[in-house]
């Protein structure tokens, strides 16, 4: 053999190697079978046991656990009374919208007595996710986690932690909550808060009958630990901290970001966050808080914050509990602050040229209410009816898929006319000018904004002061988007500064109070796709829209056929 042919034949067998690696990852993808059953079960709290609805009876629900590019095939099978659904929060659902999951959006709901299988692929995702009820206010007790882990030969771009942990907050309510959603509808007033928060379905000693209701971690000194942090709250975002701990914050929505140590974090609902916790303090007990941050004014809400313990393995069972500082309720700076510190890990491909841009205001609304029975009906303020908006449209929710609707063309479902900026400009923050500052009252209509797809889509997302301004958590279903700017105040383009190197990718953004955010993403995942607060009382009364994104030009880029059991309204 020449010497020159030596080099080439290294050449070959290596690129022999790299096929041969790649095929092994392609053919290890797995096919994770799971079987969800909905159904009630007693659960004591707060001094109360109550009928809870639950996957396979479990408070939280049982974990969904894969790897990058394996298919999930869940099951669902509705035990209850209520309709169903199921939503994979941060999924992206590609080319397989019919799975995504919101009621009457996607599809109708799983009826009592009846099944429907969700079939889909996380496909080039990893990290933490979750799923939950898409139907009424259900979600409020059935969760549980998502987690996508990297392909075997990828390594996590931090040291490997010693030990990982799923930590869930969550709002607990003594009343049935699809009760007390139709209550609330009825009302026209505002919804009343939780009863209690909760970490891991656990509120804690700071409640009445929970002393022994607390979860409990246990780490080992000098270790390292990943927590998986996931807001599946309905109505209040959170402050989480531990007493005398740092928390390196590593990723956020499935998605790495750029090492970041705090005190304390936020997650507004809907948010999931991963975290580094080092075993750094002395061999003792210390306090996991969770707690209210609550932006708007004049809002009833849940003050007694949720406690968890952690305990240093060896510290002694009795030894003193370190307590943990949260910070007040309405602290706007600390917000910002982990906000700021979010960077994604390397610099990104924002999209530069922008194909359409939509400027969007969100906000509550005061609707004249007519009632002859004003007493039960209009407890609203100034006897009017609460309801919430985008472009102050108010969004209904129809009794049939809209999806299938547009698939199968059907019409009188809704309408492809969502504006992309609000009929009227002012002032959005500190008030409007004379002719319409009364005018709280919204319009309603299930309308929808159609793209090509590929789009580059750019959304200012406007808080508006019309009756009181508040951190909105805005998520958006089938796609992810860069957060390029946020700031308070009206939205100005002159002055707004914007990064484009290395802005966060997420799914759900808190638009600040009295302010706005700037996203940006690629339409590249044909079908429909809800956007909304997650907040579930500002999605009861309104404030949502839908984007529809056209098939592409290849099967790669043609959503799916209906499923054939897809369930009927």
């Amino acid at each position: 053999m020449t010497s020159s042919a030596v080099p080439s034949l290294f050449r070959l067998s290596f690129c022999l190697f790299i096929l041969q690696v790649m095929n092994i990852e392609r053919c290890c993808a797995a096919t994770r079978i799971y079987q969800f059953k909905v159904q009630t079960r007693r659960l004591t709290r707060l001094c109360q046991t109550k009928e809870i609805v639950t996957v396979n009876r479990k408070f939280p629900g049982p974990a969904i656990t894969a790897q990058e590019d394996d298919r999930i095939i869940v099951n669902v099978i509705n035990m209850t009374p209520y309709n169903a659904t199921i939503h994979w929060h941060g999924i992206k659902q590609k080319l397989s919208c019919w799975y995504d999951g919101p009621s009457y959006i996607t599809q109708c709901p799983i009826q009592s007595g009846q099944s429907f299988t969700y079939n889909f692929t996380v496909a080039q995702q990893k990290g933490t996710f979750f799923w939950h009820a898409h139907f009424s206010w259900l979600r409020a007790t059935v969760y549980g986690p998502l987690i996508v882990y990297p392909k075997a030969s990828v390594p996590y771009p931090f040291k490997k932690p010693f030990k990982e942990h799923t930590i869930l907050l969550g709002e607990y309510w003594l009343k049935n909550v699809v009760e007390l959603e139709k209550h609330v509808l009825e009302s026209g007033g505002p919804p009343p808060p939780a009863d209690a928060f909760t970490i891991n379905g656990q509120p804690g000693p700071n409640y009445n009958c929970s002393s022994k209701d607390v979860y409990e971690l246990e780490i080992v000194p000098r270790k390292t630990y990943l927590l998986r942090l996931i807001n599946a709250g309905i109505n209040m975002e959170s402050f989480f901290t531990i007493a005398n701990h740092r928390l390196t914050v590593v990723e956020v929505d499935g998605e790495y970001t750029k090492p970041f140590t705090t005190e304390r974090v936020m997650l507004v609902p809907g948010q999931t966050m991963n975290v580094l916790l080092t075993a750094d303090q002395a061999i003792e007990r210390y306090s996991i808080a969770m707690g209210p941050y609550e932006s708007a004014k004049n809002v009833k809400f849940q003050h007694t914050s949720a406690i968890a313990n952690l305990q240093y393995f060896g510290a002694l069972p009795n030894s003193v509990t370190s307590p943990a500082k949260l910070p007040i309720f309405n602290d706007n700076t600390a917000v910002k602050t982990v906000m700021d510190g979010l960077r994604s890990l390397n610099k990104v491909d924002v999209p530069k040229d922008v194909d359409a841009y939509l400027f969007i205001t969100i906000g509550i609304n005061v609707n004249k209410c007519n009632s002859e029975n004003p007493n039960n009906k209009c407890q609203g303020p100034r006897q009017g009816r609460l309801a919430a908006s985008m472009n102050n449209i108010s969004f209904n929710e129809p009794k049939v898929s809209i999806l299938e609707a547009y698939y199968k063309k059907l019409e009188g479902y809704f309408t492809l006319d969502f504006p992309i900026a609000p009929e009227k400009s002012y002032d959005f923050v500190n008030g409007a000018p004379n002719d319409i500052a009364n005018d709280t009252q919204a319009e309603n209509g299930t309308r929808a904004m159609v793209f090509e797809y590929g789009s580059r889509i750019q959304i200012i997302f406007q808080n508006t002061g019309t009756l009181t301004t508040e951190n909105h958590p805005i998520h958006l279903h089938g796609h992810s988007f860069y957060v390029i700017g946020y700031g308070t105040g009206n939205y100005d383009q002159q002055t707004a500064r914007f990064n484009l190197e290395d802005p966060p990718y997420l799914n759900t953004i808190g638009v600040p109070v009295g302010g706005w955010a700037a996203v940006r993403f690629v339409a590249d995942n044909p079908g429909l796709w809800l956007l909304h607060c997650h907040f579930d009382i500002h999605q009861t009364w309104g404030m949502s829209t839908m984007f529809v994104v056209k098939n592409g030009k290849t099967a790669l880029e043609t959503l799916s056929e209906p499923p054939t059991d897809l369930p009927k309204c």
